[in-house]
């Protein structure tokens, strides 16, 4: 079967504004990453301005004024100007979010997708208020995660909008791999939970505390605690910056991340194997392969995380892998349940 395909002029731009959207939003995940791995979260103090400045104070009487207004953050110029490009990129994105979704609306009676759009719009929202609140509730880790997860989840519905926007033809055959669709749509859930596993485990500033492969190092079984590893709603203190849990708690959480992507990689790979063995064309072949070696490079970067002490480079690409894994298992889920 033949998607209904959709010429008009409006629509291939909503088309080209969802795809430049989706590589803006993997460049927001990253510089996400980027902020939070290089501690600029609180970079700027204020929201959305910076010490009040829609830049940073940079000269000598900038920096006394932003003093000044906030003594109890010493401006950090460079990890002021890693949050802000944060923040416009963000904002941009906001933008082209809401112009696909005004576009859409006056599409709406030529059959292009409206709630998707619409859904994606509420989500963008929601996820400036997240950025607002990682700063006024100084990093608090459920909001850093959720933040987070609200990233990939715009992304993710913004690459599920380009593939429902795209004409392409749906393989009617094949019929042995249809059944593993919906094994496919729990890959995604099980890779969605070791994703919130990953954002708790750096909103808690815990990468670190295992240091050795393939688990940790020796003794964490008597260090597993999980009293309050897991809780959502910490004590409340002035500021979550680099962490408020004991060694313990944080081990605890690393252990559980390790062991969410021991189960991960074992659930995707048997369910790819299992595609490729069973497909007889190659579209889900290549489908499958190509989730395959997104999977071995995450898990290669994971590793390589502990192996070199979590290095800004692999933990970024480790973020933005992870988010590549994603889209490359939306699309298998995709082709295998719109198959027929």
């Amino acid at each position: 079967m033949i998607e209904q395909h959709l010429d008009s002029r409006q629509t291939q731009t909503i088309r080209k504004l969802v795809l430049v959207s989706i590589l803006l939003a993997i460049v927001v995940v990253g510089l996400g990453a980027y902020t939070r791995l290089t501690h600029a979260g609180l970079g700027c103090p204020d929201w959305p301005t910076c010490y009040g400045l829609i830049d940073v104070p940079e000269t000598s009487a900038q920096i006394a004024l932003a003093e000044q207004a906030f003594p109890e953050r010493p401006v950090e110029p460079e990890k002021a100007w890693n949050e802000m490009i944060h923040r416009y990129f963000a904002g941009t994105l906001g933008l082209l979010i809401l112009a696909i979704a005004f576009l859409s609306f006056k599409q709406r009676s030529q059959g292009t997708p409206l709630r998707l759009p619409l859904l994606i719009l509420v989500i963008v929202i929601f996820q400036a208020a997240l950025g607002m609140w990682t700063v006024t509730m100084k990093l608090m880790p459920i909001i850093v995660m959720a933040h987070l997860l609200g990233g990939f989840t715009t992304l993710c519905l913004l690459f599920l909008l380009h593939l429902r926007l795209k004409s392409q033809r749906i393989n009617q055959g094949d019929w042995q791999v249809k059944k593993y669709g919906r094994y496919a749509l729990l890959g995604i859930v099980i890779l969605s939970a070791q994703i919130a596993l990953g954002g708790w485990t750096s909103s808690n500033y815990a990468a670190l505390s295992c240091v050795e492969l393939p688990i940790c190092q020796s003794g964490w079984q008597e260090q597993l605690n999980f009293d309050s590893s897991f809780d959502l709603v910490p004590p409340k203190r002035d500021s979550y910056e680099y962490g408020h849990l004991a060694h313990d708690e944080r081990v605890t959480i690393h252990v559980m991340h390790r062991f969410g992507a021991i189960v991960t990689t074992v659930y995707l790979a048997w369910l790819l194997t299992m595609i490729f063995l069973k497909a007889e064309t190659s579209l889900f072949k290549t489908s499958a392969l190509m989730v395959a070696f997104v999977l071995v490079a995450q898990v290669l970067l994971g590793i390589s995380n502990i192996w070199f002490s979590l290095p800004l480079s692999v933990a970024v690409g480790h973020n933005i892998v992870a988010a590549c894994l994603m889209l490359t298992l939306i699309t298998l889920t995709y082709r295998l349940r719109r198959k027929i």
